[in-house]
Formats: C-alpha cells, sequence, structure tokens
C-alpha cells in the first residue's frame, strides 16, 4: 500500500505542486486549503504523515500540531510544519510541540519529497522495536508512543518520549547533548543544548519513581542505567 501524505495549506499553488511530486514519488497525497476540510478527513482516515502550514487563516497551524500530539490514534503521525516563518523562535517552538521537521518557504519540492521520505524511514525503524523494558519498573512501547512506570501509564510530549526512547535504546550508552539534539531535529535543529536540560528535568517529573534511572554525567551528556 502506498503511504498516504496529508496536505493542509491554504495556498492552492503549494498544495498542488506538492501533491504532484509526492504523487509522482509514490504516495497517496490528499491536499486540504481548510482546517475543517483536513479534520474532517483524518477523522475518518489516519494518514502515514501530515504537511501543516503554519499560518491557516482559520486556525493556528502550532495549536494544531499541539492538539494532534495530544489526540490516541494520530499522536504517532509524524508532522512536517511548512512555514514562510524562519524566524529561531518559529522553528524552536514548531518542534519543541512535536512536529518531526520544519520546511521554511519557499522550499524545493524535491527536497520536500526527500524529507518525507527520511521521517517515514526514520519512524518505520523505530517500529521495529515492539518493547522496550528497563528493569521492573519502566517500559515503554515505540509503536503506540506510550511509556509505563510500574504498570501506570505517564503522559509524555512527544520529545520527552523521543529522549527517552533514544536513552533506552543503548542502556548504559552515554549520549551528548548534541546527539539527542540531532536525533530529534537532525539538521533542523535551531536550538541550544540547555533545551536537551529542560526535557530532561520534565522527563525526571514525570517518571517520578523512576526518575533516577536517567544518569547525567557531568560535562557530557546523559544516559539510561537500570
Amino acid at each position: 500500500m502506498k503511504n498516504l501524505v496529508v496536505i493542509c495549506d491554504d495556498e492552492p499553488d503549494i498544495v498542488e505542486l506538492v501533491t504532484l511530486h509526492l504523487e509522482k514519488s509514490g504516495f497517496d497525497a490528499r491536499g486540504f486549503l481548510n482546517v475543517e476540510d483536513f479534520f474532517a478527513f483524518i477523522g475518518e482516515s489516519i494518514p502515514d504523515l501530515i504537511l501543516l502550514d503554519l499560518m491557516l487563516p482559520d486556525a493556528d497551524g502550532l495549536e494544531i500540531c499541539k492538539y494532534l500530539r495530544q489526540q490516541e490514534g494520530l499522536s504517532a503521525v509524524p508532522i512536517i510544519i511548512l512555514s514562510a516563518r524562519g524566524e529561531e523562535t518559529d522553528k524552536v517552538l514548531g518542534l519543541e510541540l512535536g512536529a518531526d521537521d520544519y520546511v521554511t518557504k519557499p522550499f524545493s519540492p524535491r527536497e520536500l519529497v526527500a524529507r518525507v521520505k527520511a521521517v517515514l524511514r526514520r519512524q518505520e525503524k523505530e517500529k521495529t522495536l515492539q518493547k522496550i523494558a528497563i528493569g521492573d519498573m519502566l517500559t515503554l512501547f515505540p509503536e503506540k508512543h506510550e511509556a509505563y512506570v510500574e504498570g501506570r501509564r505517564i503522559d509524555l510530549t512527544s520529545t520527552e518520549f523521543k529522549i527517552l526512547k533514544l536513552l533506552s535504546q543503548k542502556k548504559g550508552w552515554v549520549f551528548t547533548r548534541d546527539q539527542i539534539l540531532d536525533h530529534l531535529w537532525g539538521r533542523e535543529k535551531a536550538v541550544l543544548d540547555r533545551t536537551v536540560d529542560v526535557h530532561i528535568k520534565h522527563l525526571r517529573e514525570k517518571l517520578g519513581k523512576a526518575a533516577g534511572l536517567i544518569k547525567n554525567i557531568r560535562g557530557v551528556g546523559y544516559k539510561l542505567e537500570e
């Protein structure tokens, strides 16, 4: 089956251009010019990836991104933001709200398709990790983006879950802040190292009894250890 990519952008020319290039690359692409039609469609058909414009006339793209990350069934769908807003603060906010990539307009359609493929490859690789257990206390289900501490589900943001999953894939391995940023946002990382510290702090607070599993290696980074 073809991967379904949904585009939500109020510019018809962009929707048509992106749809054309995606279909040429073997994707099933559906474009929507308003949020109402977009939500109506994804309420019936869960896409494999969403291309989301930030500057929509009837809604704030960042709020949509945040909302999608909180919805069961849609929280794990990759989101690539399309925006004419190229300021660092906009990129940081978009990525921290759970977007998987951020593309600034104007953009090359070929590069956009390449980014779509890269994000989907990353997700497919992650799906092979069915269950990750850290001792008897912490369990991760990567496919469902769910984490449990002593059998109780904890509510994590997309970014917090990605950090926890990265650390859990190589228990005892120390990841530098830069490696964590690369994993989260690749070449679009327009964020400071201390952003990682903030996410780790929030993550530990939510882990409760399991917080001690995340170790801070002073001057280097973080690791997960039983």
